[in-house]
């Protein structure tokens, strides 16, 4: 018995790092996934993953299409549970010279692309009874950090679209969380050993270690499961301790 059995759940960004590893956690906890990317990776995903995985290309900055991914899932599978609303891409520079076509690229992708995909996933979950939604926020849209303005700001919008979404539906059985990474090894930040190019990463958590893909979806399970049925509007930093530490300490 998996802790997510009978379950139904929609991931975006699933061809690669903390998505795809979501959609073969939640596949051993017993979930049927519809696997969403852009990449086309996605169709690898599901060929590696089997019957219980739907592949579905999606521009999560497209609302007619974050529309159809819905209704592709509720064709293959009957209904939506959870909505995990990975998919993201990531932004460097300083402050000054940013330009409105990054802020646009970023933004869109980043707090568009998870506010359709927020919306669309209550519309789906609401007539049959509810569900979670799981949000890919940061530790950077918690705390500061130089260089990244734009990225840092789309990650706080999440929070804070994701605590408007548990506020505004509770009643209706929805619970919504943001679930905030550190620094993990994806092919985004470098691959398996990427924690030993930024050693001024590991030096500010407290396990002196990157995250792998897979720890960020072990708490993702749990949080889409009935065992964690009375939290919502939950802001979770999964970071090794990153954020608990004191500026200068």
């Amino acid at each position: 018995m998996g802790e997510l059995d009978g379950k139904v759940a929609v991931i975006t960004g699933a061809g690669s790092g903390m998505a795809r590893a979501c959609v073969e956690v939640f596949v051993r906890e017993g979930a049927q996934v519809l696997a969403a990317d852009v990449s086309g990776q996605e169709e690898e995903t599901a060929a590696a993953l089997g019957a219980a995985v739907v592949p579905c290309r999606v521009d999560v900055t497209n609302e007619t299409q974050v529309e159809a991914m819905f209704g592709a899932a509720t064709d293959a599978f009957g209904r939506v549970d959870a909505v995990l609303n990975v998919a993201g891409i990531g932004s460097g520079g300083r402050f000054v010279d940013f330009t409105t076509e990054e802020y646009d690229r970023v933004m869109g992708v980043d707090l568009l692309g998870v506010m359709l995909g927020t919306k669309h996933g209550i519309r789906a979950m609401v007539p049959t009874g509810g569900g979670v939604i799981l949000n890919w926020a940061s530790i950077g849209g918690i705390n500061g950090s130089a260089y990244t303005s734009v990225y840092s700001a789309a990650k706080a919008g999440v929070i804070m679209i994701t605590k408007a979404a548990a506020l505004e539906h509770g009643h209706e059985g929805i619970r919504a969380n943001a679930i905030c990474p550190g620094f993990v090894e994806t092919a985004m930040s470098g691959g398996k050993g990427a924690g030993e190019r930024f050693p001024q990463m590991i030096a500010a958590t407290a396990l002196k270690r990157a995250a792998q893909p897979e720890e960020i979806a072990e708490v993702a399970s749990f949080l889409a499961s009935d065992r964690a049925g009375y939290v919502t509007g939950a802001v979770v930093p999964i970071d090794g301790g990153t954020t608990a530490r004191i500026a200068g300490t």
